[in-house]
């Protein structure tokens, strides 16, 4: 059976999640920030990370101090990319240092990232969509996709976990994975269009990921995520999920 759970942290007001399986290789810094902790105010209160929302980069930058410090990570490590709902996975390497946090990002149309450089932070941004955490504790490598809808129809989780078989060497055997705080099915409603695109990415497991509620559907992303994770070779008990619905 997989994992289910985050570890919750606290420091002070700050809030943020990590993965006990990863924690425990003593390899990876790592989390799921909260929206506790942070200097913003108004409508981005308190610790936004978007340098998109109506705050001021200052405040953001000094959220990012905050989390980065209670994680032990440098902002000057931080690698950004600019994210649009598809299923390209790009390598980055020290050439990519602060892009997206203290210089332009360059990464564009990229929902996932891989490295096998020690220091490197890569970040993506999450509203309701699932994160996808990847280690591989052998070759020293990880990965970090963004898959909403689309992207999880497209199984960018499964890709990215072939970038790292292609360029690291990765047996996904060996690779231990996180599927994090996201829409859960019990809010994920949609209207046919979509759910058909489920049912044609899924098609043996679509009754076990797709309810129907009348004339919407609930669709489950933690299992499709899953479930491509196991396709593309993974263990299941090397999958924990957050089981954290940020809708509810």
């Amino acid at each position: 059976m997989l994992k289910s759970g985050f570890k919750e942290n606290r420091v002070d007001d700050l809030k943020y999640y990590t993965i006990p399986s990863f924690s425990q290789t003593g390899l990876v810094k790592h989390g799921f920030s909260s929206r506790l902790g942070g200097v913003s105010t108004g409508q981005c209160t308190s610790l936004n990370l978007g340098f998109k929302r109506k705050d001021s980069p200052e405040n953001v930058r000094e959220n990012f101090e905050i989390i980065c410090s209670a994680m032990g990570i440098s902002t000057d490590k931080l690698v950004f990319t600019d994210q649009v709902h598809k299923d390209k996975v790009v390598v980055v390497g020290e050439a990519d240092l602060a892009k997206g946090f203290a210089k332009d990002s360059g990464i564009g149309e990229t929902d996932g990232l891989i490295t096998n450089k020690p220091g490197l932070a890569l970040v993506t941004f999450y509203a309701d969509c699932v994160p996808l955490y990847f280690v591989d504790p052998k070759v020293k490598a990880i990965g970090l996709a963004h898959a909403g809808w689309r992207g999880t129809v497209s199984k960018i989780g499964a890709k990215t976990v072939r970038a790292m078989e292609e360029h690291f060497g990765t047996d996904p055997a060996d690779c231990l994975a996180g599927i994090g705080p996201s829409i859960g099915r019990c809010c994920f409603e949609v209207d046919k269009p979509v759910a058909d695109h489920f049912t044609s990415a899924y098609p043996e497991h679509a009754t076990d990921l797709i309810e129907e509620k009348g004339d919407k559907y609930h669709i489950d992303l933690w299992a499709a995520n899953r479930l491509q994770l196991m396709q593309a070779g993974l263990v299941d008990t090397n999958i924990t999920r957050a089981s954290t619905c940020t809708f509810c």
